[in-house]
């Protein structure tokens, strides 16, 4: 199966680094992106090891698209990382974490493109105050830029945040910013219980109601249930090609028979509906 490339992707499955097994068992999980992580997942005396796996693993291309999160930016590794990987041929994205300005992003974009003689896309995490309150600035930062996300374990500790809902003003700051930079809907933050897939499930429907599309998993046996969380239901499809039928017999606001009204902003919705549902074709 193939994803729209109107969309981003609904899944995206963390794997370390430094088990290139488990990255293997990813790249056939049925994620539609895979995210190598050289970052919190890493020990420090593993570091060089998972640098190493991740360029020989990148250095053909995967059967599907893999992006690596680098170390912080101001950590010991991250030009390590950088050298090692922004030519390789199986590099589909850099995930940026920890960002707190345009600057960096800018760098890291500009320093790419010379290794790899074009763009590379960039995806910036956002885990701090700083980085929230500047989320349409580091966004709109660079052209390279092809998202931004929120880090929610880093955010939740920077913030004090003791009760999840406490960051769904961090969550809808980010999803505003996304869209004022013309950049797709954020993916949902991890749900850190792999076991809980009931939560997960609550978790993802909540993310859908403020904006995000699709999440970051960090077990393949999550996939299925972001899928469905994000997929449009049957009744919505129905609704939307009701609405669809209806605005091309008469173009304008009308109401329709069952009572609901439709106007541009509504046959809008429709479409992005329809279109999310024959993602995968």
């Amino acid at each position: 199966m193939t994803v729209d490339p109107g969309f981003p992707p609904l899944t995206l499955l963390y794997a370390p680094g430094d088990r290139p097994e488990v990255v293997g068992k990813a790249l056939v999980s049925g994620a539609d992106v895979v995210l190598i992580d050289l970052e919190d997942a890493i020990a420090p005396d593993r570091k060089e090891y998972a640098r190493a796996a991740t360029a020989e693993r990148l250095s053909e291309r995967p059967p599907v698209p893999v992006h690596v999160r680098v170390n912080a930016l101001d950590s010991p590794w991250a030009e390590a990382d950088l050298t090692a990987l922004t030519a390789l041929p199986g590099l589909s994205g850099l995930r940026l974490p920890k960002v707190t300005s345009a600057s960096e992003v800018v760098d890291v974009a500009e320093r790419a493109a010379s290794a790899k003689g074009g763009a590379i896309p960039l995806y910036a995490l956002l885990e701090t105050a700083l980085g929230v309150e500047r989320a349409f600035t580091i966004a709109s930062a660079h052209p390279a830029v092809r998202g931004i996300a929120l880090g929610e374990a880093d955010l939740r500790a920077d913030l004090g945040v003791r009760e999840d809902a406490g960051l769904d003003w961090s969550r809808s700051r980010v999803v505003v910013a996304a869209r004022a930079a013309a950049l797709p809907p954020p993916a949902q933050s991890i749900h850190p219980d792999t076991r809980d897939l009931e939560g997960l499930a609550a978790s993802c429907a909540h993310g859908r109601t403020l904006g995000f599309l699709g999440r970051a998993a960090i077990h393949p046996r999550q996939l299925p249930v972001i899928e469905r969380a994000y997929a449009p239901t049957a009744e919505e499809i129905t609704r939307a090609e009701e609405t669809l039928k209806a605005a091309a017999r008469e173009p304008g606001a009308q109401a329709l028979p069952d009572g609901r009204f439709i106007d541009t902003a509504v046959v809008r919705e429709a479409q992005r509906t329809l279109s999310l549902a024959r993602r995968r074709r």
